[in-house]
């Protein structure tokens, strides 16, 4: 049965990225490898270049055994928030993409997607400054 953890968004994991405080995200999951650095078959530099980050697609692209899984629920410390800059930003590009080709005829043509990145900003820093 999977451990029930924190919820953590990518700032807090960020501020975990040297020898002393690792933290790390693998498909939307943190884990806390601090202790595992030097226990690490690649090295621990290879570790202490994704700290702080999301390491999904380095961990994929190494190919882990299932061994290598089971053994990263020893350091699983909680779930990553499930609203992520990125998905705002990916978000907001399409419809500012969208706007800019349908409504490019003049200047008002850009009150819409202006209006709407000002939306998108107020509602990250919303989001990002209230507490879990």
């Amino acid at each position: 049965m999977p451990k029930e953890g924190k919820v953590f968004r990518l700032a807090d994991v960020k501020k975990h990225n040297d020898a002393k405080s690792t933290y790390l995200v693998v498909h939307n999951k943190v884990y806390d490898v601090t202790k595992f650095l030097e226990e690490h078959p690649g090295g621990e530099e290879v570790l202490l270049e994704q700290a702080g980050g999301d390491a999904t697609e380095a961990f994929e692209d190494v190919g882990h055994s299932t061994d290598a899984r089971d053994i990263m629920e020893d350091y699983f410390v909680g779930d990553l928030h499930p609203v992520r800059v990125s998905n705002l930003y990916n978000s907001f590009s399409f419809f500012f993409v969208f706007c800019c080709v349908v409504y490019s005829s003049s200047w008002t043509g850009w009150i819409l997607p202006v209006g709407v990145a000002l939306a998108v900003a107020l509602t990250y820093r919303y989001v990002t400054a209230s507490s879990v």
